[in-house]
């Protein structure tokens, strides 16, 4: 492949236009005004609702792709305000509002809304979608909702995250075709007999926000499991990312009641390994404990964005199996890619998690707990 080859992505991903929605949720933005037709980016904005974010449009139209949708953007802003008193509105433009050039900051002066506001110009023109995070979160910054240390520490993660994709994530080939991956119950059975038979295991935890609140199930069902097992059993070697003192408030938060989740059931984690918004840098920690401290252990069980824990950079005991539990059918092919023995995929993990909060029931861990007994 020629360098123009490798930048052609062929299969869809993800929209910069929801990566800012979905930003202005974790600022806690109360309503989030899309200028736009309906239709767009309707499936994430129903989620973001359940999740607790009004999320209302312009519903702009053919006669506004040509005349523009200034009026109908002032007018919602000030429906928003009368309808939900908020005290954080955010506004994101999109493909329609942006290529007309619409200036949503003096729409946002001439609405008189009494709320701060946060305008995010952005399109889904974007190659990366965290350039839609990046964007909304210089907005929060420029604000004054968050700090210019919070902004350039986030912009570094983000820009992690996205080498972190193009090298071996769902953007690291011109095509990736979707699976399901392995079959749970086999995977699950293979892990218990390790278990059983005393082998050294440790489980990483490093997942992405509220998608931890449904891996965080895996972890504590194996934890659950080694601690019922035969008395030959090993207890599990625990690595999460789950530092409650990095990141957005409402992403700390999500970090605590975990933890708290598990410590009630006497699961302690031994190794904090960054915040939730840290899954591609603390996941190279991760890998760097395991070679360091436990590197004659059996198999490891990588949870949430495995590809982002480089085993194969630090590497691991040769026979080591590797287990890893992803939510996205384009990562589950370059996970076989890097070598790990075991993929098994939780299907609609994000919609399901989404307004958790707390621990929620995952099917692997169900099933591994229900081969258990």
């Amino acid at each position: 492949m020629d360098g123009e080859e490798e930048e052609l992505i062929l299969h869809p991903r993800p929209s910069a236009i929801v990566a800012a929605l979905y930003t202005l949720r974790d600022l806690d933005v109360e309503v989030a005004v899309m200028h736009g037709p309906s239709g767009c980016s309707f499936k994430h904005s129903r989620l973001l609702e359940e999740d607790g974010m009004h999320v209302l449009t312009t519903a702009m139209n053919e006669s506004n792709f040509v005349f523009g949708g200034y009026d109908s953007l002032v007018r919602v802003m000030r429906k928003a305000e009368e309808m939900f008193h908020p005290k954080l509105m955010g506004i994101v433009g999109t493909c329609a509002s942006m290529i007309i050039g619409e200036d949503l900051n003096r729409a946002i002066e001439d609405s008189g809304v009494s709320c701060k506001v946060i305008a995010v110009n952005v399109h889904a023109g974007y190659r990366d979608n965290t350039t839609g995070v990046i964007l909304t979160l210089e907005s929060a910054y420029k604000a004054g909702i968050i700090s210019i240390e919070e902004f350039e520490r986030q912009k570094r993660v983000l820009e992690a995250a996205t080498r972190l994709e193009k090298e071996v994530g769902a953007a690291s080939r011109s095509y990736i075709p979707p699976s399901r991956g392995d079959s749970k119950i086999d995977v699950a059975k293979r892990l218990l007999e390790l278990i059983r038979t005393g082998k050294e295991g440790v489980c990483v935890l490093n997942a992405k926000k509220e998608t931890a609140f449904m891996f965080a199930d895996i972890m504590r069902a194996v934890n659950r499991v080694a601690l019922a097992a035969s008395p030959s059993s090993v207890p599990m070697v625990n690595i999460a990312n789950l530092d409650s003192n990095i990141g957005l408030r409402k992403i700390r938060g999500y970090s605590a009641r975990i933890v708290d989740e598990l410590a009630a059931e006497g699961i302690t984690i031994d190794h904090i390994i960054g915040g939730l918004d840290e899954y591609a840098i603390a996941g190279e920690r991760a890998a760097a404990l395991i070679r360091s401290k436990y590197p004659t252990c059996d198999f490891v069980l990588l949870l949430g964005v495995p590809h982002a824990v480089p085993l194969s950079k630090y590497g691991i005991k040769p026979d080591a199996e590797v287990f890893s539990v992803t939510n996205g059918p384009r990562t589950v092919q370059p996970l076989k890619w890097l070598g790990h023995d075991h993929v098994v995929l939780e299907i609609d993990l994000h919609p399901k998690t989404m307004g958790a909060t707390g621990i929620i029931s995952s099917d692997f861990g169900d099933i591994l707990q229900k081969l258990s007994r």
